[in-house]
């Protein structure tokens, strides 16, 4: 049972949240120019749209604005990914949604580690889309047997992590010193190693069936490929980043520009090429990339089956995976096909198409138990006793997970499997079910409703 001196999961999470930001900034020193842009565009964006900011400060979005990140990395075994669940867990992290990349040609499922109530997101919204590499899906059997054999010879958490994990979970938790103890620990199995465990040749071949299996076999730990802050304006960020000296990739993953943004918006620069060595020769690998997002609205069941209409949409009438030939174009589609979405916070609601959080105004609570007091929630909010304010979206989106990976792995990965999707193996491997996130959409929203209602009411 956790007791007083037990430090808040939240707090272990926004601990190790700042661990890595700080050792992936001295891997990658691309992710501080990266990080320096974000900031610079988000103050603009704060001090040129008062609205925005005062919709961020309302909904606590503005304190947490500054250490908002996700990162991903990917797993090649079911005790990798149990384990991983595990050392999450320490952190008050859940696995959230399922995601089946194998229809855009990336072999392998994912789930997105993160807290799940409102006020522990508050504290830290750090997530990592964790990705388990679905090995039967490399065509050559003995290539197969010996990715099997190679990942069944790797531990990539340290016994001081394992102790410490199985510490927390007989204890309800860890105090202070062991906390600090477990980041450290914890923080191992997501570092950069120079080395590689299998010879030039063999990551080859591994590469040649696809690159992202070269990268999750031919190395001891699972290296957080990316570390993502959370921008106000990506387009901004977009037309910047060369002027950095960082290169982007050509097109914006998720849905256009909007006046009210929704769901998720992510870019990115190209994976950097890295000095490794083999067992038996030098050699390089890329894995390593910066990406940006910026996050609008969470969209209901009707919301997300109307963005995923219009997305196919625009897709199947550009007839090819979006790149730098045919970027503009995509873009002109998808603005043309997301017309039909509607572009303001009001509409939405009322069509029942997103999310939304409601708090209590000052002329609400001055009105309580008056006799003119509105007795509905929708009457509450047409007399400005209550305020609506969207709800940020905090997961991912397939399509865009797998455009950010395909751009990063060249276009000679973009290979199709005709594998079904199978959250069943996923579920056993993780050694529980995921989350609906749409779910927890839901309840936060009724959370928001309540409390209204019985500020103002009761």
């Amino acid at each position: 049972m956790p007791n007083a001196a037990h430090v808040s999961p939240d707090e272990i999470r926004k601990g190790f949240s700042k661990a890595m930001s700080d050792m992936y900034r001295d891997e990658v020193p691309l992710y501080g120019a990266l990080m320096e842009l974000v900031a610079e565009v988000n103050a603009r964006v704060l001090d040129t749209e008062p609205s925005l900011a005062h919709q961020l400060q309302r909904t606590g979005e503005i304190q947490r604005l500054d250490r908002e990140r996700h990162g991903a990395i990917r797993l090649g075994t079911a005790a990798e990914l149990a384990t991983i669940n595990r050392l999450f867990a320490v952190m008050g992290m859940q696995p959230v949604g399922y995601y089946d990349l194998t229809p855009a040609g990336v072999p392998v499922h994912s789930t997105a580690f993160r807290a799940v109530h409102e006020h522990a997101l508050q504290t830290s919204p750090f997530r990592v889309f964790t990705s388990l590499l679905r090995l039967e899906l490399i065509e050559n059997p003995e290539l197969r047997a010996f990715a099997e054999t190679a990942l069944a010879k790797r531990s990539i958490f340290t016994p001081g992590a394992l102790a410490l994990i199985e510490q927390a979970q007989n204890d309800g938790g860890l105090d202070a010193e062991d906390a600090a103890h477990f980041i450290r620990e914890a923080l191992e199995t997501f570092r950069w190693h120079h080395t590689a465990t299998v010879t030039a040749a063999q990551y080859q071949q591994l590469s040649d069936q696809h690159r992202l299996i070269a990268d999750v076999v031919a190395f001891k730990g699972p290296h957080i490929n990316h570390l993502t802050p959370r921008t106000l304006d990506i387009d901004q960020v977009q037309a910047a980043m060369p002027g950095k000296g960082i290169t982007p990739k050509a097109v914006i993953e998720g849905p256009p520009r909007r006046q009210c943004p929704i769901l998720l918006r992510q870019t990115s620069f190209k994976a950097l090429d890295e000095a490794i060595a083999f067992t038996d020769a030098q050699g390089s690998h890329s894995a390593r990339f910066g990406e940006i997002e910026q996050r609008g609205v969470a969209l209901t069941p009707k919301g997300r089956a109307l963005y995923d209409q219009l997305l196919n949409a625009a897709r199947d009438e550009l007839g090819a995976f979006p790149n730098e030939g045919n970027a503009a174009r995509y873009t002109q589609l998808m603005e043309q096909h997301f017309q039909a979405f509607p572009d303001n916070h009001t509409q939405m609601r009322e069509q029942g198409l997103a999310y939304f959080r409601y708090f209590v105004t000052p002329k609400g609570l001055a009105a309580r138990g008056h006799a003119e007091q509105p007795r509905t929630l929708e009457a509450l909010v047409a007399a400005g006793h209550v305020d609506v304010e969207p709800l940020v979206y905090e997961d991912f989106l397939p399509v865009s997970a797998a455009g950010i990976f395909q751009s990063n792995l060249g276009d000679a990965a973009q290979s199709h499997y005709a594998a079904p999707s199978n959250q069943a193996a996923f579920e056993q491997a993780l050694g529980r079910q995921t989350i609906d996130e749409l779910k927890l959409y839901a309840e936060t929203q009724q959370r928001s409703m309540d409390a209204c209602l019985d500020a103002l009411l009761a």
